[in-house]
């Protein structure tokens, strides 16, 4: 709630508010994307089902004590980041699923939390190694 901090920004809040707000337009089409996705590949994948209610939580909106335009933010916040965080694990399974190789570090770079049981980058032996273990 850093905005409450800031009263005198109101102007430039009312402002991009229609950006902010725009973005339920991809947010909506990934949602569908990724159901559509995980429905059909998961099962051909053999991968286990994420449960969305699991990631989305839109409830604040209950809170008796926000405003509507505070409530109405929660509603946006909850759905479009429990979403995002729904398709980061689905698309982390996918790349799970598939690779299982670390990217190269460094750079600032900030390796996703599924990555930490994944072969380390340029691991050649422990890659052919978990190659011919598959392959039995």
């Amino acid at each position: 709630m850093e905005f409450k901090n800031h009263p005198s920004r109101w102007f430039t809040h009312l402002m991009v508010a229609p950006i902010i707000y725009s973005m339920l337009i991809p947010i909506a089409i990934l949602d569908i994307w990724i159901e559509i996705y995980h429905r059909i590949c998961f099962i051909a994948y053999g991968l286990q089902y994420i449960h969305r209610t699991e990631y989305i939580r839109i409830d604040r909106q209950k809170l008796q004590y926000l405003t509507w335009f505070e409530k109405l933010n929660c509603m946006y916040c909850g759905y479009a980041n429990g979403l995002l965080n729904y398709a980061r694990v689905i698309a982390g399974e996918t790349e799970r699923y598939w690779c299982g190789i670390k990217h190269k570090g460094g750079n600032g770079f900030h390796e996703p939390q599924h990555h930490q049981q994944f072969i380390e980058y340029g691991d050649k032996v422990a890659y052919k190694k978990y190659s011919r273990n598959i392959n039995k």
